[in-house]
């Protein structure tokens, strides 16, 4: 229910822009958004570090779409929230010599180290890949096109990029599950 609530303002913005335009659907995302958010806090009392800054920045840059009519704001968007995430992954491993996907799920799991920064190094690569991608298609291609992209082409990286995650992280589960049996 949860990945579903995250994907209704971007499915609502793809269907307004397609309809009726730039101005009418950066508003709509931005109106989903907020909704979206107070959505998450009522059902599950809290609203998630990652949440909140890509509620803002959709807020904030989907208010500058509306108002130049542009969707160079939305597409500056992708890049910046992207590149944040990529040098905030980054940072904490190499800067505090602890992965902040560890941080986030060390509690449930319990992974050997280099798994940890492996994982972290690929999210981090990840996000500097999709931000590069963006860059080009939003540069080198339509809006329409760049539109088609955010909804369904990063929607599909980030569902190949967890799917690559379980991959991953499955022979270190397995071992770990056979550990703990033992």
């Amino acid at each position: 229910m949860k990945q579903l609530l995250e994907f209704i303002p971007l499915i609502l913005f793809f269907v307004v822009y397609k309809t009726y335009g730039v101005q009418e659907a950066a508003l709509v995302l931005v109106v989903a958004t907020v909704a979206q958010l107070v959505a998450l806090k009522v059902l599950y009392k809290k609203i998630e570090k990652s949440q909140w800054i890509l509620g803002v920045s959709v807020v904030f840059f989907g208010l500058l779409t509306a108002y130049f009519n542009d969707l160079a704001f939305l597409k500056w968007k992708v890049t910046l929230v992207n590149g944040l995430f990529a040098a905030v992954l980054l940072v904490s491993q190499f800067g505090f010599k602890k992965p902040l996907v560890q941080m986030l799920l060390g509690k449930e799991l319990k992974l050997p180290n280099n798994v940890w920064e492996k994982l972290n190094l690929g999210w981090a690569v990840f996000f500097i890949v999709c931000m590069i991608i963006n860059i080009v298609i939003s540069e080198f291609f339509s809006d329409d096109v760049w539109t088609n992209f955010k909804v369904f082409g990063l929607t599909g990286l980030s569902l190949i990029a967890v799917i690559g995650t379980g991959f991953y992280l499955y022979p270190h589960l397995k071992q770990q599950e056979e550990s703990n049996g033992n």
